[in-house]
């Protein structure tokens, strides 16, 4: 293809291209070896792609996507966005598959990869090959494909589409994060759905303030962007949202009133129960496998984007209740012990306070916590989340996360300095799989262990190196070195 076939794709970023050549790959990374490639300048926080244009070119780059022109021979395309003119870029190379597909997006700081993971149950139940892309990888059917971003960088993105495509798949069931939004990932993008979960404290290090993180999240609900809206009415923030929407939407919810609800609900460590209600009208058992309050948020957000699209309430409800897990989301491991271990991606201060709830609900002994923060992450929420911990935890362990190139001791005594505030029992283990057999040596009959922060992650990253970490093989690790010892 044509450099300037590709820049005609992206003409609203494009301010001025110079030279024409042929175009056979794609790239953001100069180490990448490339056939007559395009490589792509990404200006960055720590690393401008600019300075790696040269080595880029030595590996196969012949031409370059640009904020300002360097003094290389080679042609160049100068742009406003490089990300956004990526996006348009990609789309016309691998053949604009999104056009050919539904695609349904999921929005918000909770929630997302479960209920894209319903979706997907739904639509599969609704007799559609379905894809998906999300923080735990992607899938073609039940074909796992690794991902390293929640929504990927634009030329991963529309390859995985144009793969989705080409094997089969009809609707794409995604979440959509905030940083995809923000730095122009998913430009001239179009989803048949929206859907919108819920806004709390998180990703502070790139917004600033929760109004610039939530304005982020707001400006999905654009005509531009979705053909149609599901929005929880349980959330605040959500008043905004409906205040503004210019799409036809529906609304979800437990506490107000909403188009689609939920009543009846019961909750035991086996999963949920309710009466799920359509338009003041219908009403249809739901029998989910998966527990706590905030997967019935999750089954509505899932509903409702599965109506929206034209699936039998009957359809759904039997979809939602074959979901058995979702990695690393309030799962269940099976450890075979009188204590149960639930493994749980909760790293904000409010995921962690929605667990500890949950399993509270239906604890029949103590709630043991095991937790940390990220590094070089929003900071604020440590004291917070140290707080949440010691005041619904009968004893919490603070460990390492990722503690990235941050000294972890130090995040540990911000964690510290939170629960200190409350009379919760504690104790510091910066090593995280001694934290981890601590806590499994320490469980009796009855207890709940959450184990929160790394959910679905498989390794543990330390001064910018990941080291394997996957909590599933370190708890059957260290359960047989404990059972070993009786």
């Amino acid at each position: 293809m044509l450099l300037s076939e590709l820049a005609r794709a992206a003409q609203d970023e494009v301010l001025e291209s110079r030279g024409e050549c042929e175009i056979a790959s794609m790239s953001l990374d100069s180490r990448k070896k490339l056939d007559r490639g395009l490589y792509f300048c990404i200006p960055g926080a720590r690393f401008d792609g600019h300075s790696f244009a040269p080595q880029a070119v030595e590996n196969g780059a012949s031409a370059l996507v640009v904020t300002h022109f360097l003094d290389m021979d080679v042609p160049q395309v100068r742009v406003k966005n490089v990300r956004a003119a990526m996006s348009h870029m990609a789309a016309e190379f691998y053949g604009h598959p999104d056009r050919e597909m539904k695609l349904l997006g999921v929005t918000g700081t909770k929630g997302k990869t479960t209920t894209s993971y319903l979706i997907k149950a739904i639509m599969e139940e609704a007799g559609f090959k379905t894809g998906l892309i999300g923080t735990t990888g992607n899938m073609i059917g039940q074909e796992y494909i690794k991902s390293e971003f929640t929504t990927p960088e634009p030329i991963d993105f529309f390859r995985t589409l144009r793969d989705m495509r080409d094997a089969g798949v009809t609707v794409v069931s995604m979440e959509v994060s905030a940083h995809a939004i923000e730095m122009g990932r998913l430009a001239g993008v179009h989803f048949e759905a929206g859907c919108y979960t819920n806004l709390s404290q998180d990703h502070l290090d790139l917004f600033g303030t929760m109004e610039k993180y939530f304005e982020c999240k707001k400006s999905f609900f654009r005509p531009e962007w979705i053909s149609n809206a599901a929005i929880n009415v349980d959330d605040d923030s959500s008043k905004s949202i409906l205040r503004d929407i210019a799409v036809p939407h529906s609304t979800f919810g437990i506490c107000n009133n909403a188009d689609i609800f939920a009543r009846d609900i019961e909750i035991t460590e086996n999963g949920v129960g309710f009466i799920m209600k359509l338009f003041d009208v219908d009403e249809y058992p739901v029998r989910l496998q998966l527990t706590g309050m905030f997967n019935v948020y999750n089954a509505l957000a899932a509903a409702a984007v599965g109506l929206i699209v034209g699936v039998q309430p009957e359809t759904i409800t039997k979809a939602l209740g074959k979901v058995t897990r979702v990695p690393g989301r309030a799962e269940m491991l099976p450890t075979m012990t009188p204590y149960k271990v639930i493994l749980d991606y909760s790293h904000s201060p409010d995921a962690l306070e929605n667990i500890l709830k949950a399993v509270r609900e239906f604890a029949r002994g103590r709630v043991i916590s095991l937790f940390g923060c990220g590094g070089d992450r929003d900071a604020l929420k440590r004291p917070i989340m140290g707080e949440i911990s010691g005041r619904l935890a009968d004893f919490s362990i603070l460990t390492s996360d990722n503690p990235r190139t941050e000294n972890p001791l130090e995040i540990l005594k911000a964690i510290e300095k939170g629960i200190k505030q409350t009379d919760g029992k504690y104790i510091v283990i910066e090593n995280r799989r001694e934290a981890i057999r601590y806590a499994l040596e320490m469980g009796r009959d009855g207890d709940i262990i959450v184990l929160a922060g790394k959910g679905h992650e498989t390794y543990q990253e330390i001064m910018g190196v990941k080291r394997p970490f996957d909590e599933k093989v370190v708890v059957a690790e260290l359960l047989r070195e404990i059972k070993g010892k009786d």
